[in-house]
């Protein structure tokens, strides 16, 4: 008679979600005819994993950050559409002081508090953090025994709350302390995708919704949603699942592909926005991206009692016609960093936590200050490197380098990297001589240009991007560049080198194998992207 009751409950909820399902799911909700609202990637570069909250007019947006610090970007809109970064989750040391390795964050607000939840795949798993502000300070992680990765946080109506990872098993949680409360329950298998990731749970309308990225975070990439009458499920799948994709006739001739990985919030005029991410092709065929995945914006049409339209047909365009909330322009950032400040801007990281005894910045000089040690870009451990997320398919980007290495081991100057691999265009040592040159590490491959012998005095070191190949070169009179080397792109790509994130381009110093007695101090560093 007990299974015979559950039975009856689960079809009945089964009846009662079926009567709701949207008619007609795949109704066009854009406007073709209106000029374009905005571009897509809203967040251009390596910002990966979107998440999104909205606390009155104001709205706050995380992404992943894997090995780079300061960790898990915060960004700031009054539009949705454009943002400025306010600050890093992961901005201390002590935080998390080795072995940073974060996937996907959520970022939820709760009675004035910001909660940020993720996953460090290095040391002890799934964490949260707090702030009353979310420029910061951010507190210390509080762990958590949750399996798996992608852990997502929902404060029910009721004052419960309540966590659910990439296996779906949910668990009710004292936020306070970081104890689960209870069983922890599996209450989804998800829509039959492999790779189940991302989970974020909604209630509306008298339901929970519970939506996941399937497919892993390729081409195959997708969105999915679900739904109950209890937050425990039994959770209905959208009978029009992939609600977003690009693994289909309609998104197979779109620029941006791989989309997912998606967050859905509701503007302050009642509009529904999702947030997610894709990848935008940049070097020939088959298909190979090295911006890494960008964060992108959609309308969604969400009826009351129905499922979530994602801009009409679930796709990513990248140029959108539609309403939107009254657009903010923000103001233009210097594309030349002269480092006058005590500190690095927001837009540079390091790989993983840095000593200050090796990267600093010289307000007084007003150069950055590099100083090799024995790491290379690839060893584990933070190498003397500085950089920031290539944006632009196409770019330029140049510094002016002082630096008279002691010996041959001693290298400093720009790098494009990726995962380990990386194309560095240096000054160094041969014969009592400074020369310049370009050498590129792919994997245990290692190819080095010929090199060009220097005078005494400062350098300027240029990298250019047309997106099929990078161009290095040099030059020691400000102008006239003398081009060194030519690389192909497709090589620091990530279907190349691997891994989920996209190419930095920045300053660096080794002493491969040695400690460096020389310091690189670099006068400034310039990216502009072009069109």
């Amino acid at each position: 008679m007990r299974i015979l009751a559950v039975l009856i409950s689960f079809f009945s909820i089964n009846s009662i979600i079926a009567q709701t399902v949207n008619p007609n799911p795949w109704v066009m909700d854009t406007d073709t005819t209106k000029t374009v609202t905005y571009k897509n990637p809203i967040i251009p570069g390596f910002y990966s994993d979107p998440s999104v909250c909205r606390v009155g007019d104001d709205y706050y947006l995380v992404t992943s950050s894997f090995e780079y610090f300061p960790g898990v970007p915060i960004f700031h809109s009054r539009d949705l559409v454009n943002w400025k970064q306010v600050g890093h989750v992961i901005h201390r040391k002590e935080q998390i002081p080795k072995d940073l390795n974060i996937f996907a964050a959520t970022i939820r607000h709760h009675k004035g508090t910001f909660y940020m939840i993720t996953t460090n795949v290095s040391t002890k798993g799934n964490f949260y953090m707090t702030a009353k502000n979310p420029e910061g300070p951010w507190s210390n992680p509080i762990w958590i025994d949750v399996a798996e990765i992608d852990p997502d946080l929902f404060f029910d109506d009721d004052g419960r709350s309540y966590v659910i990872s990439s296996t779906f098993e949910l668990t009710e949680i004292d936020l306070s302390t970081g104890k689960l409360i209870g069983e922890k329950r599996k209450v989804w298998n998800g829509n039959g995708g492999r790779y189940p990731e991302a989970p974020h749970i909604y209630k509306k309308d008298g339901f929970y919704y519970l939506m996941a990225a399937e497919g892993g975070t390729e081409e195959a990439h997708s969105v999915t949603i679900s739904r109950s009458n209890s937050i425990w499920g039994p959770y209905i799948n959208n009978p029009s699942n992939p609600i977003a994709t690009h693994v289909n006739v309609a998104g197979m001739g779109k620029h941006i592909q791989g989309i997912g990985h998606a967050d859905i919030v509701q503007a302050h005029d009642s509009s529904w926005w999702m947030v997610l991410h894709g990848y935008r092709s940049v070097a020939g065929y088959p298909p190979h991206h090295t911006l890494g995945r960008e964060t992108c914006l959609v309308p969604v049409n969400w009826p009351e009692g129905g499922w979530p339209v994602v801009n009409g047909n679930g796709t990513v365009p990248e140029e959108i016609r539609h309403s939107t909330l009254p657009l903010q322009k923000l103001a233009i950032t210097p594309t030349r960093d002269e480092f006058q400040n005590t500190s690095l801007g927001l837009k540079y990281n390091t790989i993983q936590p840095y000593d200050e005894k090796h990267i600093y910045v010289d307000p007084s000089e007003s150069q950055l200050v590099l100083k090799g040690t024995s790491l290379k870009i690839g060893d584990k451990g933070s190498p003397t490197f500085v950089g920031q997320r290539l944006r632009d398919i196409s770019f330029t980007s140049s510094t002016l380098i002082e630096f008279n290495p002691s010996g041959e081991n001693e290298v400093a100057g720009m790098t494009l990297t990726n995962n380990g691999s990386h194309f560095d265009l240096v000054v160094s040592k041969r014969d009592n001589t400074r020369v310049v040159y370009v050498q590129l590490q792919f994997g245990q491959t290692v190819y080095r240009s010929k090199e060009f012998i220097l005078k005494p005095g400062p350098v300027n070191l240029k990298i250019e991007g047309t997106g099929p190949e990078f161009i290095f070169s040099y030059t020691q009179n400000g102008e006239n560049f003398s081009i060194i080397e030519k690389a192909d792109a497709r090589f620091l790509s990530t279907e190349t080198v691997g891994w989920f994130t996209g190419v930095y381009i920045g300053l660096y110093a080794t002493g491969n194998g040695k400690s460096s007695k020389e310091l690189a101090r670099y006068n400034y560093f310039e990216y502009e992207g072009r069109q």
